[in-house]
């Protein structure tokens, strides 16, 4: 008789029965079979039809019934085979987001209004990340397209050509840009106003007495740079100022806009006022001045534009501008699954209007009488803008 060692010398398994347990150590429980339609039926009471209609959230099932089922489904554990149905369906109910950086707070609370949006459709999204390589970001559109996502919303990286989305387009995946314009696309857009957002903040330091008034932050070439400058320059313009210095940096934490207030406060020339790219730089210049012993809002002004949480909690409290990231990214979601809806729909873009949020930071001119702010050149709406081009 050949020993058990013997047989396994042979190639032959043990048998199971044969050998002792493990001493020590927990037990590993094999997998319970995948719970099925017919598993619930059987629960419910019901047939499998009827199961089948509940999970398809069909009209035709009465309330109790429904019920019934869902609470068979809950107690015997069944999790929906999502892959199957997208096979039958030819949807798979994801999005691809891709974001061109995830560091800041505005990307933050732009995927958060993203994921509210598609979560209540009852989609999920996958996140990824340019970090503002356009090489990569290109790649990043053709792994989303290989996983079958039903659309895709873009906040562009640098650099980013207009013929970025040509391949999703002509598999006909519907995009949504986002935050960040793309000169000569036409397509979905939805983002803030950046420029009308900073006519209103360089007006209203104009409006307390400020005519020296400086620029600091951003260095990348992108849309919202661009209009945030526009729209500053604008202003001072319509009162026939000129620019102050206009200090480019990083725009990522505030120890980026701290090293700019640095150098410019080494350089000599103070302006009365400073407007920033962002909040987040506006706070590492205010710890600038202070280093320096400027009072922010009293020796110099200082305004933001995002209105991230920490603005109204600074010493002094930072007077900013709104760019609703998470009503850009609400909008970008329901934009992209009307594309998804009706794909032959006209192109529509959506402008989220800004909000003036006057705090401390931003008082009179040194020797001028505070005055009210003035209103912005053009009235602001309240609800996001909505154009649809040809």
């Amino acid at each position: 008789m050949k020993t058990r060692n013997a047989r396994a010398r042979e190639g032959h398994a043990p048998d199971a029965s044969a050998l002792p347990p493990e001493s020590g150590g927990p037990q590993i429980e094999r997998p319970a079979a995948r719970v099925t339609l017919n598993d619930i039926a059987a629960h419910a009471g019901v047939s499998r039809a009827t199961v089948s209609l509940v999970l398809r959230k069909s009209p035709l099932v009465a309330d109790d019934t429904r019920t019934r089922v869902d609470a068979a489904m809950a107690e015997l554990g069944y999790v929906y085979n999502r892959r199957a149905a997208n096979l039958r369906s030819g949807a798979s109910r994801t999005v691809g987001l891709v974001l061109c950086e995830i560091t800041t707070p505005n990307y933050a609370q732009f995927t958060s209004g993203v994921d509210e949006v598609l979560d209540g459709a009852g989609y999920a999204a996958f996140i990824t990340n340019s970090n503002e390589d356009s090489t990569r970001q290109r790649r990043l559109l053709v792994r989303m397209q290989e996983h079958g996502v039903d659309g895709i919303v873009l906040i562009p990286a640098e650099d980013t050509k207009a013929d970025v989305l040509a391949d999703a387009y002509s598999a006909g995946v519907p995009c949504v840009v986002a935050q960040r314009r793309l000169e000569g696309l036409t397509a979905d857009y939805v983002g803030p106003d950046y420029g009308a957002g900073m006519e209103l903040v360089t007006e209203h330091l104009i409006a307390l007495g400020h005519r020296h008034i400086g620029f600091i932050g951003g260095v990348r070439r992108i849309a919202p740079l661009a209009e945030r400058l526009a729209g500053f320059r604008r202003a001072l313009r319509r009162h026939r100022l000129k620019s102050g210095p206009v200090v480019p940096c990083a725009v990522q934490d505030r120890a980026d806009g701290y090293a700019a207030a640095r150098d410019l406060l080494a350089a000599g020339e103070i302006p009365t006022a400073l407007v920033c790219y962002n909040d987040v730089v506006a706070l590492g210049v205010m710890l600038a001045l202070a280093e320096r012993g400027l009072t922010p809002g009293k020796d110099v002004a200082v305004v933001g534009c995002d209105d991230v949480a920490e603005a109204g909690l600074s010493r002094p409290a930072l007077t900013t501008f709104t760019t609703d990231p998470r009503v850009v990214g609400r909008e970008a979601a329901r934009l992209l699954l009307r594309r998804i809806e009706n794909p032959n729909r006209p192109p529509e873009q959506i402008i989220v209007p800004p909000r003036l949020i006057i705090r401390q930071s931003c008082g009179a001119a040194p020797g001028q009488r505070t005055r009210a702010a003035a209103p912005a050149a053009s009235p602001v709406p309240r609800r996001p803008a909505r154009a649809r081009t040809a």
